[in-house]
């Protein structure tokens, strides 16, 4: 039984540095927290989350008070998930959906073929400068 500190946190990182995470965690994440909606935050944004947070996750991302407050946490959402790179977003939720219906392996080198062409595009040499340089938001190319 897997057992963690409060103080511990998680983050999905490859998206900052523009592009789609290829170990495995695309294809495995959403599976084993079941909940496609929270694994497509956190692997679309890469922001962190703790434990308490991972002990609750489920069926939604987030729970909002009120109407008001969803539509800003929507528009909010949606805002800086429009600050990554465009082709690591887009070929991340390929992705996740390409392994929803096929095999942890084919979902690997599913996205194995995607990266290579990703690793040739100005949005990985762009975030991966803003990282080295502690930028804390390139600016991507829109698609």
């Amino acid at each position: 039984m897997p057992i963690l500190s409060e103080q511990l946190e998680f983050q999905i990182k490859e998206v900052d540095i523009g592009m789609a995470a290829d170990v495995g965690t695309l294809q495995r994440f959403p599976k084993a927290i079941g909940s496609q909606s929270l694994a497509r935050e956190l692997c679309f944004t890469g922001r962190r989350f703790e434990a308490a947070e991972a002990e609750r996750c489920g069926l939604v991302s987030r729970v909002f008070a009120d109407k008001d407050t969803l539509v800003s946490g929507a528009l909010d959402l949606a805002a800086d998930i429009a600050t990554r790179s465009p082709i690591a977003v887009q070929t991340t939720k390929e992705s996740m959906v390409y392994s929803l219906e096929h095999t942890n392996q084919e979902g690997l080198d599913h996205i194995r073929i995607i990266n290579k062409l990703n690793l040739q595009s100005e949005d990985f040499a762009q975030a991966v400068a803003a990282q080295l340089t502690k930028d804390e938001k390139p600016v991507f190319a829109k698609l």
